[in-house]
C-alpha cells in the first residue's frame, strides 16, 4: 500500500476515517461513505493544499480503505450490523 508522507495529508486521511467511522455507526451505507468521501476529497483537491502527487495517494489509499470491510467495526463489534439498523431499533 501506498504511504503518506505529507503531515497534512496523513490529517485528511485521518479525518475522512473517523468522519466515516462516525457514519457507519449511525447506518450509513458503503455507497453514501463513496459519496461522502468523494465529497471530501474533490474540496481537499479544490484547495490546492498538497502537491499532486500526495492528492492522488490520498485518493488511493481512501478508496481501498472504504471497500475493505475490515476497517470498519459495527456498533456492537458486529460487522453484520454496520449498514441495516435491526427491525427492533426503529
Amino acid at each position: 500500500m501506498t504511504s503518506l508522507q505529507h503531515p497534512e495529508a496523513i490529517r485528511h486521511f485521518q479525518s475522512l476515517c473517523d468522519a466515516c467511522q462516525e457514519l457507519t455507526s449511525r447506518h450509513h451505507s458503503p455507497s453514501e461513505l463513496r459519496l461522502y468521501a468523494d465529497g471530501y476529497l474533490h474540496a481537499v483537491r479544490k484547495s490546492g493544499r498538497l502537491e499532486r502527487n500526495e492528492q492522488e495517494k490520498l485518493e488511493e489509499l481512501i478508496s481501498k480503505w472504504i471497500i475493505d470491510p475490515s476497517s470498519f467495526i459495527g456498533p456492537d463489534g458486529d460487522i453484520n450490523s454496520l449498514y441495516f439498523k435491526k427491525d427492533t431499533d426503529w
